[in-house]
C-alpha cells in the first residue's frame, strides 16, 4: 500500500462501522440482556482480567483537619499489581454520607494527579502546581474540597503516570502503551479496571452511602466518569464535563483519540466493531447521568458532542427515563470546568443523590 492510499483506507474503515451492538441496532431487545451483553462485550475488550478478588487493604495516614471535613491520605490495592494512593475527605458529623469518585483529568500535567481536584495539604510544592493547574481548568477552586465543604465525602486517586505515580513524560506515554499491548494488556483497560475497582471501594466505606455514590470528572476525568458508571454498578450516578462525543466525529485531523500518546488512555482495540462511544456510556442506563460541553471546546466538534447526546438520549427515552439524562452545550465555553458550570453540577448531585 502507498502513503497516498491511507486517508482512503482509514475512510473505508470508518464507513463499514455500524456498531451492531447498540441498543439502537442490537438483535437484543431485552434492556437488561443487552446491558449484561454489551458490559461483557467491553470487558472483553479491556484486556485486563477483573480484579474482585484483590484485597484493597487500605493504609490510612496524615489524617488533617480542615474548616468542616477531615482530610487523609489513602493507599488501596485496585488490582494485583501495585498500591494506589489517593485523597479521602469525609465531612464533619454524622453519617453514611453521600460520596463522589472524583477522577482527575489529563491535561498533559503529570506531577499531579489526585492534587488537581483535592488541595494538597501535605506538599507546599505541589500545592504551587496545584494551584496554577486549578487556575487554569477549574475556576481557581479545588472541585474536591468543595464537595466536601457542601456534605460529601470524597476520593480522588492518583492514575497511572501521575502524581505519586508518575511523574510520566508526554513523550513516554506511547512506550508505556505499547509495552502493556506487547504483554496482553492495556493501559485504557488498567485505567478501566481501577476506577470502577475504585468505585466499589469508595461506596464499601462505612462512613459513606453506598445508594448515593456519584462518579465526576473532567476532560480524561469525564470520559472516566461515564466509562466508570457504564462498567460497574458501585456508581449510582456520574457526571461528565467535556468528554463525550461520537467515535466518527472524533477522528478528524486535531482529533483527541488521534494524539498518538494521551489517545492510548481511551484506546480499547476492536471496541468499535461493536460499539460507538455513547452506546458504551448508555449502558449505564437509566441511573441519572449529566453531561456538560463547551461550545468553543477545540477538541470536540459542536455537531459531534450533539449527535452523541440525541443517540444517549434516545436509550434513556426508550426506558422512559428521559428526564434523567441532563445534557448541555454552555454557549461561549472551551475545554474547562468553570465555576458556573461546577455550580450546575452540585446542584444536579444534590437532586439525583
Amino acid at each position: 500500500m502507498l502513503a497516498g492510499d491511507l486517508p482512503g483506507f482509514h475512510q473505508a474503515l470508518k464507513d463499514e462501522l455500524r456498531f451492531p451492538l447498540a441498543w439502537a441496532t442490537s438483535p437484543i431487545r431485552d434492556f437488561d440482556t443487552w446491558r449484561r451483553t454489551a458490559r461483557a462485550r467491553v470487558e472483553e475488550l479491556l484486556l485486563v482480567d477483573r480484579q474482585d478478588d484483590t484485597p484493597y487493604a487500605p493504609e490510612f495516614t496524615e489524617r488533617s483537619e480542615a474548616n468542616g471535613y477531615t482530610r487523609e491520605r489513602v493507599t488501596v490495592s485496585l488490582t494485583r499489581y501495585a498500591r494506589v494512593p489517593g485523597a479521602l475527605l469525609t465531612p464533619h458529623g454524622t453519617g453514611p454520607f453521600p460520596a463522589v469518585l472524583l477522577l482527575h483529568d489529563h491535561g498533559s500535567r503529570f506531577d499531579i494527579g489526585k492534587e488537581k481536584l483535592v488541595r494538597p495539604w501535605y506538599d507546599d510544592a505541589r500545592l504551587a502546581s496545584a494551584r496554577q493547574w486549578a487556575g487554569r481548568c477549574y475556576g481557581g477552586r479545588f472541585v474536591g474540597d468543595e464537595l466536601a465543604r457542601r456534605g460529601y465525602a470524597v476520593l480522588c486517586l492518583d492514575a497511572l503516570g501521575w502524581g505519586d505515580r508518575g511523574p510520566l513524560a508526554y513523550e513516554r506515554q506511547q512506550a508505556l502503551a505499547s509495552n502493556l499491548y506487547h504483554l496482553g494488556s492495556s493501559l485504557a483497560g488498567l485505567l478501566a479496571r481501577e476506577d470502577v475497582r475504585a468505585a466499589a471501594f469508595l461506596a464499601g466505606l462505612d462512613r459513606v452511602d453506598a445508594g448515593r455514590v456519584a462518579a465526576l470528572g473532567f476532560s480524561l476525568g469525564g470520559y472516566r466518569a461515564w466509562q466508570t458508571a457504564a462498567l460497574g454498578d458501585a456508581v449510582t450516578a456520574a457526571a461528565s464535563v467535556c468528554w463525550m462525543t461520537g467515535l466518527k466525529e472524533l477522528m478528524v485531523p486535531g482529533g483527541n483519540t488521534l494524539r498518538g500518546q494521551s489517545a492510548f488512555h481511551m484506546l480499547h482495540p476492536g471496541l468499535a466493531r461493536h460499539l460507538d462511544l455513547p452506546d458504551v456510556a448508555s449502558i449505564a442506563a437509566p441511573r441519572p447521568m449529566l453531561f456538560l460541553h463547551g461550545e468553543r471546546d477545540p477538541l470536540f466538534t459542536p455537531d459531534g458532542v450533539r449527535a452523541a447526546h440525541a443517540r444517549m438520549r434516545a436509550v434513556w427515552e426508550s426506558r422512559h427515563a428521559g428526564e434523567r439524562l441532563r445534557t448541555r452545550m454552555w454557549p461561549g465555553v472551551g475545554h474547562v470546568f468553570t465555576r458556573p458550570m461546577q455550580e450546575e453540577v452540585f446542584a444536579w448531585l444534590d437532586r439525583v443523590l
